[in-house]
């Protein structure tokens, strides 16, 4: 047994769940439109409107089930997000952010996006230079402060493809959505270099509060280039791909492909679907790709599925091709309980990479629009290159975020 050893971890999650409770509590703005508290909002007479963002997560993961290939997991606690940024907007004009990431000392999202009808009269979309989401992969585009789960999934983590500068056009109508890009300068943390063409449909018969049907598809060609390092040396382009057990706090990943050498050319490509009936809804998607390398070529997949129900009443909800956290409708807040099945495999072209398995029971809880705590039971089952292993790992989380939030005015 081991309590001693947990119990200050356990309390310095406590003492941050309380910190971000405060600072929930004693923000800038109160928003007497919704009866919630929300933050800070400075509006100007010619429509433009100034809001400061944040995301502010911190977790403990407990882990039981031994070690993999000589390494333990280990117990661990920290922040795993420390965001904020600014937001600047009029609406049907433009809308603007820069969103930086001090815990993994990134930048996030930085672009400006424009609305076409005041140019052209009529509505042709939204238009994006910057830094943004590649759209191949639905959970890998939700936003950080609306994960139904604490991670993301197998796949996601192993594929998609991250943020990337470039150009791209979003085009929303009342029974569909497309979204392409071209992105062609790596990122702005000055990695992965090269170019990627990607686009993203979905069919939205139903999009109604509470009511919301989703299927899509995505795809993505990226063609890395090589890149001089420090010392003047040309490095060909590599990919790896792998995951972490679906609990961010280890190092060890049960999956891995290990580095492919002189990559020509990633392909990427999606199928993704989302069901909300009121309190109940069913997420899933897959994911695949392919990889042309100096030593010929690596496929691999994985897909999940999840169920959600929460149980207070309220529902999730969706907008712009997307989901984000429910609002609550009791002074108590909201309750979800989640049930996701995760599936990898990286096992191809005499690479083993492994296969893993994971199911994950999740509970949510949304005291205010800005305030979640969560919680999740990660059951592992994972084979590579005849080793197995299957954690059990425990992690919980506190997040606070700050970020604009949109309702209707009554």
């Amino acid at each position: 047994m081991q309590p001693d050893l947990k119990l200050p971890a356990a309390r310095r999650l406590t003492v941050a769940a309380l910190a971000l409770a405060v600072a929930a509590a004693f923000p800038a703005h109160a928003d007497t439109t919704s009866g919630f508290i929300a933050p800070a909002t400075f509006r100007f007479d010619n429509g433009v409107e100034v809001q400061g963002t944040g995301n502010l997560v911190y977790d403990y993961n407990d882990f039981s089930g031994g070690a993999y290939n000589g390494a333990r997991f280990e117990d661990d606690d920290a922040f795993r997000r420390k965001e904020a940024g600014l937001t600047v907007r009029r609406k049907g004009v433009f809308d603007a952010t820069v969103n930086y990431d001090f815990e993994a000392d990134v930048w996030q999202d930085v672009y400006l996006r424009m609305d076409t009808k005041p140019w052209f009269g009529t509505d042709l979309g939204k238009l994006r230079i910057g830094q943004s989401k590649t759209p191949v992969g639905f959970e890998g585009v939700t936003a950080t402060r609306a994960g139904s789960f604490m991670e993301q999934s197998l796949a996601t983590q192993a594929f998609y493809e991250g943020r990337r500068l470039g150009l791209d056009w979003a085009l929303e109508r009342p029974k569909y959505l497309v979204n392409a890009g071209y992105y062609f300068h790596g990122d702005l943390q000055g990695n992965n270099r090269g170019d990627t063409l990607a686009a993203r449909a979905a069919w939205t018969p139903s999009k109604a509060d509470g009511h919301v049907l989703h299927l899509g598809a995505s795809a993505s060609v990226e063609r890395p280039d090589s890149e001089v390092n420090g010392r003047g040396v040309t490095v060909l382009p590599s990919a790896r791909w792998r995951a972490r057990p679906e609990a961010f706090l280890t190092p060890i990943r049960l999956v891995d492909s290990g580095a492919l050498a002189d990559v020509d050319r990633i392909e990427r490509a999606g199928l993704e679907g989302l069901w909300i009936d009121g309190p109940w809804s069913v997420q899933g998607e897959y994911l695949r790709q392919s990889t042309d390398h100096a030593q010929g070529r690596f496929d691999g997949d994985g897909y999940y599925l999840f169920g959600s129900w929460l149980a207070t009443g309220e529902s999730r909800r969706y907008s712009g091709g997307n989901v984000t956290n429910p609002v609550p409708a009791h002074d108590y807040g909201a309750l979800e309980l989640l049930l996701r099945y995760s599936h990898i495999d990286l096992n191809d072209g005499g690479i083993a990479g492994g296969r893993e398995r994971d199911w994950t029971f999740g509970a949510n809880w949304y005291l205010t629009p800005y305030l979640k705590f969560q919680a999740n039971y990660v059951k592992v089952d994972a084979d590579r290159a005849g080793q197995s292993a299957s954690p059990d790992i425990v992690p919980p989380r506190a997040q606070v975020h700050f970020w604009p939030v949109v309702r209707a005015r009554a």
